[in-house]
């Protein structure tokens, strides 16, 4: 099946063409390299996986209740609006949203692939390049398992959206080296790590856990390697131009934002202009929304601290977003997090494998003793 059959919306049946600026670089040193840039390199190739094996695809997934999670987390729940729905329109909700969800994560993640080869071609230093093109394949990888989860288990998918497509295009046609990590390492990554935390966390559905945690297993490495390669070239820039890459996050963060509400999964419903405000008040009303909002920011405001772009100017942005809070967190700790969730859940399933294994070999020697008597 084409996935242009899955698409609730009318998409683009052409490629998206966007014209790319800047030089592609080579260079001849070899040799030379940062230890702690080729230590997470070294990790990247350690850390590759297959999707078709180490995710368990024969798990069942309810189209209409993909998470598992209460109806409180829904935006417009207990509204007047919410009491006029039918049963099927609930259920249309629920699907819908999961839905245009994963969908934004895929296109998310061929965004990331994209970018992680533009930065193996423009980048300067080969220990980078060397990263980058490992990130390349892992962000292939993903692309590849969410495309399979919405065609297998969802069975439904939207296009991209407006405000994801408009950071993907200024990071990708931008002539700076340094800009899709800053566009894709730190925003759009950064973003999307904490959206896959807060699901990973809060879903009670295998299948979807598993998705969701061992996809933030690499992208915790990502991050890092955005934070190192930035942190060491933004401390020589001048004012005017770390100005220039602060304006491009508070414009990058505001579109992020503003992606999170999520307009155009609604559309399936029929609803009038009056209940499409209503629909809009309740999501940015949503006291639960309102706190998801504000940890998808939790990767995203302390990175951009930790790589020198901290001016009351851009702190005062983040105040206005209500996120200047998150500056606080430890990303060390979130990402060793992430290692060790993905590493346990590896284990209760190589554990529960072993289980069953012992159990057939005990029944094949129960039967054997049996057929000797």
């Amino acid at each position: 099946m084409s996935t242009h059959d899955l698409y609730t919306l009318p998409a683009e049946l052409s490629t998206w063409d966007v014209g790319m600026a800047g030089a592609s670089r080579f260079t001849w040193e070899y040799d030379e390299g940062r230890d702690r840039m080729l230590a997470l390199y070294q990790k990247g190739k350690d850390k590759q996986w297959d999707s078709a094996k180490r995710i368990d695809w024969d798990l069942e997934v309810d189209p209409y209740n993909v998470l598992g999670i209460p109806d409180t987390t829904i935006a417009i729940h207990d509204t007047p609006l919410w009491h006029r729905l039918g049963p099927q329109q609930r259920q249309d909700v629920r699907l819908h949203g999961a839905a245009w969800q994963f969908s934004q994560f895929l296109h998310g993640e061929q965004g990331a692939m994209i970018c992680s080869a533009r930065i193996v071609e423009s980048v300067p230093d080969l220990d980078s390049k060397f990263y980058a093109a490992t990130q390349t394949m892992d962000e292939a990888r993903h692309a590849e398992t969410y495309a399979r989860f919405l065609q297998e288990k969802v069975g439904l998918a939207y296009p991209i959206n407006e405000h994801l497509k408009a950071l993907l295009e200024s990071t990708l046609s931008d002539s700076r080296w340094d800009m899709p990590y800053l566009g894709m390492q730190v925003l759009i990554e950064g973003l999307a790590l904490a959206a896959f935390g807060v699901m990973r966390d809060i879903t009670t559905k295998p299948l979807p856990k598993q998705i969701l945690a061992y996809v933030m297993q690499d992208e915790a490495r990502h991050v890092a390697f955005g934070r190192m390669a930035l942190r060491d070239y933004y401390q020589n820039l001048s004012e005017s131009e770390l100005r220039e890459r602060e304006d491009f996050v508070i414009e990058g963060c505001y579109l992020m934002r503003d992606r999170l509400r999520g307009a155009e999964s609604w559309e399936h419903l029929g609803l009038s202009r009056a209940e499409t405000d209503e629909v809009m008040r309740a999501t940015d009303q949503s006291e639960y929304l309102r706190l998801f909002r504000s940890l998808l920011f939790s990767r995203i405001v302390p990175c951009v601290k930790d790589i020198g772009l901290w001016s009351p100017r851009l702190q005062q942005a983040y105040a206005d977003m209500g996120v200047l809070e998150m500056a606080g967190q430890s990303l060390d700790a979130l990402m060793k997090q992430d290692e060790d969730i993905a590493d346990k859940l590896d284990e209760a399933r190589f554990a529960a494998e072993e289980a069953e294994r012992h159990a057939e070999v005990a029944d094949t020697i129960a039967l054997g003793s049996s057929g000797t008597d």
